[in-house]
């Protein structure tokens, strides 16, 4: 079966390298499920459901995805095993396409304002500054000037990390002491943008902020007041999620979809896991487009989600 093959090169060996252990395990469960069938009955469904909920695609998506299989074998007369991948393959794209993840062409074509503003929320210790690092590498590459907001003032360590990011990207950032009202630099940063004519504005939270009720409140606080400067402002609230920590990100997906209006995710770490599939679980139960992904350390290795690459490089 092609479900099973090795990767082949492609145009982008950093998306298939990354989601490689994600693919190997649950490939590798996929086999076993289906060892010795020739025809996708009952227990195949089974098994097969089995091997989604332990790849961490979620109990709700993979009964979702279960059942229109169940409905394709019923109205098709289908299906053996051979086929089971490409039904499957097609599916998960349906469920992509279905929660509007869109497949930008680069960095460049995602700057659809000026200046285009970013506000970053997540919990510490998901990726989050390392994320608006590399998204700031990815902007610069693109050719535009980009601006870094240090608001995240509740944790000295994470306005240092994002001054050594803007160092290594060479963009710009605006900082003030610890402690400092969040709202007052992201209103400082978009002002600094506007005048210096910053073509993108990535606007750093606060992080442990997840499970209190002032979350919903700071983060409201930071958007209206970046709308006197910008009145469209935010374009987009891009939430970090970690994707080596598996069930555990459709609790922070919970949490911070309630505090604010995320529109778009960023799945970082995926190059060290074997859960990728918490990224389809989340974007279909959050209904939320998957935008970017990590996969490697290096600031190369932020990409833009691309359904149909993930999807291929998925089942090569």
């Amino acid at each position: 079966m092609a479900i099973f093959g090795l990767f082949s090169k492609g145009k982008n060996e950093n998306l298939e390298k990354g989601i490689e252990k994600t693919k190997e395990s649950l490939f590798k469960k996929l086999t076993r499920a289906i060892v010795g069938k020739s025809k996708v009955d009952d227990e195949v469904l089974d098994k097969l459901e089995e091997v989604l909920i332990s790849s961490d695609v979620g109990v709700e998506t993979t009964l979702k995805i279960i059942q229109r299989i169940e409905k394709r074998a019923a109205s098709d007369r289908i299906m053996n095993t051979d086929e089971l991948n490409l039904v499957l393959k097609e599916e998960i794209a349906a469920l992509l396409e279905e929660n509007h993840t869109d497949s930008i062409s680069d960095f460049a074509a995602v700057v659809t304002s000026k200046p285009y503003v970013i506000m970053v929320v997540g919990v510490n210790g998901v990726g989050k500054t390392t994320t608006i690092g590399k998204l700031a590498h990815q902007f610069k590459n693109a050719g535009k000037k980009v601006m870094l907001g240090a608001a995240d003032t509740f944790r000295a360590a994470a306005v240092d990390q994002l001054v050594v990011w803007s160092e290594r990207t060479g963009a710009d950032i605006v900082k003030q002491q610890m402690g400092a009202d969040p709202a007052s630099v992201a209103y400082d940063t978009v002002s600094s943008a506007k005048a210096g004519n910053a073509d993108v504005v990535i606007i750093d939270t606060a992080g442990r902020l997840h499970n209190k009720i002032n979350l919903m409140n700071e983060l409201t606080k930071i958007k209206n007041v970046l709308q006197k400067v910008v009145p469209d402002a935010p374009h987009e609230v891009l939430l970090v999620l970690d994707g080596s920590t598996g069930q555990n990100a459709f609790e922070q997906a919970k949490q911070f979809t309630k505090a604010t209006e995320v529109t778009a995710l960023a799945m970082t770490k995926l190059d060290g896991t074997a859960k990728g599939g918490v990224l389809l679980g989340i974007s279909d139960q959050f209904k939320i487009p998957v935008k970017y992904i990590g996969v490697g350390e290096k600031m190369e290795d932020l990409l833009i989600f691309n359904k149909s690459e993930f999807v291929e490089s998925l089942f090569k």
